[in-house]
């Protein structure tokens, strides 16, 4: 009731208005009430343009339109202020004025079921040369209605779950064939690992023991490996060396045997008994390291690599030096 007070208040001031200033007041049908969603009748929530057409407006003038900003009446309520639009543009006469057909509309809602005869629209018309005149338009009925329900045949439910879809062969897609493409790339990088570390054995295998046992010792030249925490390493690397090349050497299964087991196997061989006591008693300060966690000083560190080079450089000419004596009785006979 509020509401539709301050509109008459408004619309009556506009009319005063223009009489001072000597214009007409003028009634006219020009209004409609328009869905913007068509249907067969206005339902609570629905929006509508309501509005009227102002025909032959001169080019030049302007239009004046009620502050409708706080509502248009009791239980219509305003969703976006006026807007004006032209639907038509023409001339008359050649050297008559432009004359333009436009439309003042605002979109209006209603959230209360009920018949509704709203106010009628006035808009101030003001001339190029000052003059005033005021448009009034005849109101439109807004009927709201409730969605029907049918009592009779009415049953309340509980709250359906979500629904649920089956997945469909073309929604999995795409997710096999990533998985597909991860596994080939994961085989193929396990492939080329594979296969350079077979090559690289290969080339390593064509390689003499001697150059092969050697290349291993040169890597742990040096006081890098000396320190408490790296001796087990150390040492490890030196005695595994060694025994790869004792097996390629002498023909002995070295990898798999015990310290005491490696030497009487070698006891039998021709390797001097300096070099013999030379390298049993590497391999036993290794097994120290290696099981009872003894650590040993700088000066016992720095002289095992040169032992281990140097028990393979010699077993290895005492080799060529039998090769050679071989072959000078094969010429002598």
């Amino acid at each position: 009731m509020k509401r539709t007070i301050i509109i008459f208040l408004a619309s009556l001031m506009a009319l005063v208005a223009s009489a001072q200033n000597g214009g007409v007041i003028t009634f006219d049908e020009g209004s409609f009430l328009r869905q913007n969603q068509k249907r067969d009748s206005i339902l609570i929530g629905d929006q509508l343009q309501y509005g009227a057409t102002v025909k032959d407006l001169v080019d030049g003038a302007n239009l004046m339109l009620p502050d409708l900003s706080k509502g248009l009446m009791e239980g219509v309520e305003v969703v976006s202020p006026w807007e004006v639009d032209t639907v038509k543009v023409s001339k008359e006469k050649k050297g008559s004025p432009k004359l333009t057909d436009v439309e003042v509309k605002m979109v209006i809602t209603s959230f209360d079921a009920g018949r509704y005869e709203l106010p009628r629209v006035s808009v101030v018309r003001v001339m190029p040369d000052g003059q005033m005149d005021t448009l009034v338009f005849n109101s439109q009925v807004l009927d709201v209605k409730e969605m029907p329900i049918d009592t009779t045949t009415f049953v309340p439910h509980d709250i359906r779950g979500q629904m649920k879809y089956p997945v469909t062969f073309k929604e999995v897609l795409p997710y096999i064939l990533i998985g597909l493409l991860a596994a080939l790339l994961v085989a193929l990088v396990v492939w080329l690992i594979l296969k350079h570390r077979k090559n690289k054995a290969e080339e390593e295998a064509k390689d003499p023991a001697h150059i092969i046992a050697l290349r291993k010792l040169d890597k742990l030249r040096g006081n890098k490996y000396w320190a408490p925490d790296k001796q087990k390493f150390f040492y490890s690397g030196v005695t595994d060396a060694l025994r790869e090349y004792m097996a390629a050497r002498y023909g002995i299964g070295a990898m798999e045997m015990t310290t005491a087991e490696i030497f009487a196997e070698l006891k039998k061989t021709d390797v001097p008994k300096d070099l013999y006591d030379e390298m049993k008693g590497l391999f036993e300060t290794s097994d120290f390291v290696k099981f009872a966690k003894m650590t040993v000083s700088d000066e016992e560190n720095a002289k095992v690599v040169p032992q281990a080079v140097n028990f393979v450089t010699a077993t290895y000419q005492s080799e060529i030096d039998e090769e050679a004596e071989a072959a000078d009785k094969e010429e002598k006979k």
